[in-house]
Formats: structure tokens, sequence, C-alpha cells
């Protein structure tokens, strides 16, 4: 089996590496192409794992520079899945995106040799740019929205991260529904869960409220910014630090901002660090912050932050968006989308009542448990890589969780 990722280095994507160790587990030899890390090596394999990987092409926010990212990772991702394919045929070949660029990869390999091709999707690229550039021109959207459409056709079967994109995958797409399974970005409670915590990230304070995640301009951080300005230049609440946690392409921007707002006191930017450094960040926050404001993207899309706060038993704070409700469903409060002052508000409200925080805490726990986590989803995706390659046949279609009461779906809580 051979994966390919664009975005994201590997073992740091935590979907693609559960993805990995699932196969794994159920007798199959996975590779991965991928971008490097910073001191990655070209070659290296973890837990069975064996990771190609490229340099990177330097960070960029203009539209030309995301054409000639694409290219470059194209023909790097072209040149060392070839690679693979050299040293041994692999039975099925897994995209994930953004972007929506490798289906020709699907139509070579699938013509060189019986070749499955299994479409991964991740983010829905046309809603991704309609979020980042609401003015950008029309054109790109077009050919966006022409290789989305020309990956859903190449694609033997395509995997969900939720009812949300599986429904696009069936109309937007035209697959049918035996060809689109959900499996959703399930934690795992067995890494993931509370330990000794790191007080000194507390910075003296009473409370802590930590963000996680990519930090680009449709992830919300400057509104992290600007609800901590409200708590503690408007409120007066000095008790309350905030704890920002990976990078993007918005970092240096917010860190400037932040400096602007006289924030520096309060709010700490730790850049991307390693898990034996977050794990300790987590347990020592006493809530999780969602800034993600509502767009044609995070509406309907599945953030992994949320449920990786809850994994640690953390409330969630987040705007009122369809996908976020789905995931954390009563451990979380919903603010009316993008409003700043009622999110500030939000925060103090729950910091100010800890058993609440505390209730909140453990049905989050509970949700990750009992139906989020990884366990729960890793059946489907095993079972979509069976019946591809013939160990398993089945004739009631993929799993989806649309029907599933305890997941709830499309616009359901």
């Amino acid at each position: 089996m051979l994966i390919v990722v664009q975005n994201l280095p590997v073992p740091l994507d935590r979907r693609v590496r559960l993805e990995c160790l699932a196969l794994i587990e159920a007798g199959y030899r996975v590779s991965v192409v991928c971008p490097k890390g910073p001191g990655d090596p070209k070659y290296h394999e973890v837990d069975g794992i064996r990771i190609h990987k490229y340099r990177p092409y330097p960070p960029t926010r203009r539209k030309v520079g995301f054409v000639a990212e694409y290219v470059y990772s194209f023909i790097l991702t072209f040149w060392l899945t070839s690679k693979v394919w050299r040293r041994e045929r692999f039975e099925v070949l897994q995209v994930c995106n953004p972007p929506d660029i490798f289906w020709p990869l699907g139509m070579l390999f699938h013509a060189l040799g019986d070749c499955a091709f299994v479409y991964d999707q991740h983010d829905l690229c046309p809603e991704l740019y309609q979020s980042r550039f609401p003015d950008g021109p029309r054109v790109f959207y077009r050919i966006i929205r022409l290789v989305e459409r020309l990956t859903y056709r190449t694609a033997d079967h395509v995997i969900s991260t939720n009812a949300s994109y599986r429904a696009k995958a069936l109309e937007r797409g035209g697959k049918r529904e035996e060809e689109v399974t959900v499996v959703r970005t399930g934690p795992d409670p067995d890494r993931l869960r509370k330990q000794a915590p790191n007080l000194d990230l507390r910075r003296g304070r009473r409370h802590l409220a930590v963000y996680l995640g990519v930090m680009g301009p449709q992830d919300g951080v400057d509104i992290v910014l600007l609800a901590a300005d409200r708590i503690v230049h408007d409120l007066g609440r000095e008790d309350v630090s905030f704890l920002l946690i990976g990078t993007g392409d918005c970092f240096d921007e917010l860190v400037a901002q932040c400096a602007e707002l006289d924030l520096d006191k309060y709010v700490e930017f730790t850049g991307r660090i390693p898990d034996e450094a977050l794990f300790p960040a987590l347990s020592a926050a006493d809530v999780g912050l969602s800034p993600d404001p509502k767009n044609p993207l995070n509406d309907v899309s599945t953030m992994n932050k949320t449920m990786e706060y809850m994994a640690f038993e953390l409330p969630v704070v987040a705007f009122d968006l369809r996908e976020t409700r789905v995931s954390a469903a009563e451990a979380g409060i919903y603010v009316r989308p993008n409003d700043v002052d009622r999110y500030a508000r939000a925060i103090v409200d729950i910091l100010d009542d800890e058993p609440e925080r505390a209730r909140m805490g453990v049905l989050a726990r509970a949700r990750v448990e009992n139906t989020l986590a990884w366990q729960h989803q890793e059946p489907r995706y095993v079972e979509v890589y069976n019946r591809l390659t013939g160990r398993v046949s089945r004739q009631d279609g993929g799993h989806t969780d649309q029907h599933d009461p305890a997941i709830g779906g499309v616009g359901t809580a």
C-alpha cells in the first residue's frame, strides 16, 4: 500500500499515522510519500511505516505561489511514487488532500497494473479556496472544482471524514453510495489522555486557555487574540494565560498582532512542539479554544483540535458550526458565529464555573472513548482496503455514520 500526503509530514499527520498503523496491524505493508519535517531524513521507518520524503516548498500565501508549490510537489511525489513502484508494486494508492492534484497518479498506476485508487478527502478544496480568498478570481475556483471532480471520478473509493463531506462526494462527485465510506479522524484515547500537567505554562495565573492547531487565514487564531484583548483589557481579568500551540502561514502576523494588543505578558506562542511537551500542556489547561469562524469550509469540517481537547477532558469554546456540534455535542459551548465579544464572554463564564468545567470534561472524555475514538473508525477504514484487495466482499455498501444517532448526520448535533 502507498499513501501520498502533501501538506504535512508523517508521522506528524496523526490521521495518516493511525491509518498506516491500522493497515500494518491488518497485515498490509505500507509506504508513505510526503514532505520532510525539520531535520527529517529522505527515508526512514517509523513503527513499520516506510516513509519517503522530499524537501517541502517554501511557505507562500500568494495564489501564484500555491500553483508553483503544487507543480513542485507533484513532480517530486511522482518521482518518489515511481521509485516505490519499481521496488515493490503496490496494490492500492491512497492520496490525501489538500490539494486535489494527484488524480493523474491514480490513472497512471491503474493503467500500469491492477492498482486501486483511494481518495482520502481531508478538506473540501473549493470551500477552502472560498474561505481563504473570498474575493479571489472565479477562474481559480472553477479550476479547483474541476480537479476535485476529476479526483472523484478517478477514485475507486472515497473516504470522507464526516457525513457532510460524504454528501459532497455523492452530490458533487457523482459517487455511488457503496463507493463512499465515512472514517472520522478519531483521537487515540490510549495516547491522548491527561497526565502530569506543566503548571509553569500558566505563568503564575489561575487559569489557562489553550489553542492547538494550524495558524492559517481561515483558522481564527486572530479571534483568540481579540478575545484575549477583551478579557484582559476590557474585563480586567489578569488571572488568565493563553497558550497558542502550532504554526502556519499567519504565525508571524499573529505574533505581531499580539504585541500590538499589548498581550505579550498573557499570551505565549510555542510553535510546533513534540508530544512529550504537548500532552503536559493540554493537561494544564482549563479550556480548549476552537475559534474557527463560520465560512464555507469550517461549517462542514471536522476540527481535529476539538476532539483532542476532549480527549484531555477539556470543555470546548467554539462558534456554532454544523460539524463542530456533531463532534463536541454536550462538551461544547457554542457562540454565535464570528462574534468576538460573545466568544470572550463564553471563555470567562466557563473559567469561572469550575463544577461545569468538570462536568463537561467528563462528558468530553466519555464521548471520545465511546464514540469518536479511532478504535471505532479503524474497522471501517481497513474494510475499504479488504474490499479493494479482495479479502472481503460486502454487498451492503460502505459504512457511514450519517444514520448513527451517537454521531449525528448532516446538520445534527
